[in-house]
C-alpha cells in the first residue's frame, strides 16, 4: 500500500474526529442558509422573557427562527410570523403546535407551503417554545 494513501487517510480521520468533537450541537431541522437583510413581516414589542419562556426562546432561535424569524416575526418566502392574532389561543390551540411541530402541517393561513415536521424536539421543549410565543403575544395584545 502507498504511504501517501495512508497519510491522506489517517487525516481524514482526524479531521472528522476533530469536526464531531467541536461542531456544536445540531438543533435545527433545515439548512441554515446566507440570507440578505431580512425584514419582519410584523412589528411586535419585545417583553421581559424569563423562566421557561426563556428556555423556549433558545429552542426557538435553534430550531423555529430560520423560517419564522427572530422572536417569531416571520421571514417573508420562509414562513410565517407567529405572533399574529391568526395564532392566539382560542384559534391556535398549544396543542396546535404540538401537532404541527410532531407531523408537519399543511399551509392553511399563508402560502408559505407546508411545515415539514421538526425533528429532535420533545412535547416538552415544544412546550417551551409555546410559553415563550405566548409571552409575546400576550405582550402584543393576542390572548
Amino acid at each position: 500500500m502507498n504511504h501517501k494513501y495512508l497519510l491522506i487517510g489517517a487525516c481524514a480521520v482526524a479531521g472528522t474526529a476533530a469536526y464531531s468533537l467541536l461542531r456544536p450541537e445540531p438543533t435545527q431541522h433545515v439548512p441554515q442558509l446566507a440570507q440578505p437583510e431580512v425584514s419582519a413581516l410584523v412589528e411586535i414589542q419585545m417583553p421581559q422573557i424569563e423562566g421557561n419562556a426563556a428556555i423556549g426562546r433558545r429552542i426557538f432561535e435553534g430550531a423555529c427562527a430560520a423560517c419564522h424569524g427572530t422572536n417569531a416575526v416571520g421571514i417573508e418566502g420562509a414562513g410565517p410570523p407567529l405572533i399574529h392574532v391568526i395564532y392566539e389561543p382560542s384559534h391556535h390551540a398549544d396543542e396546535s403546535f404540538q401537532r404541527a411541530v410532531a407531523i408537519g402541517v399543511r399551509s392553511h393561513h399563508w402560502r408559505f407551503g407546508d411545515m415539514p415536521p421538526v425533528g429532535g424536539l420533545t412535547r416538552g421543549d415544544v412546550a417551551m417554545v409555546i410559553a415563550y410565543l405566548r409571552e409575546i403575544q400576550r405582550a402584543n395584545g393576542i390572548n
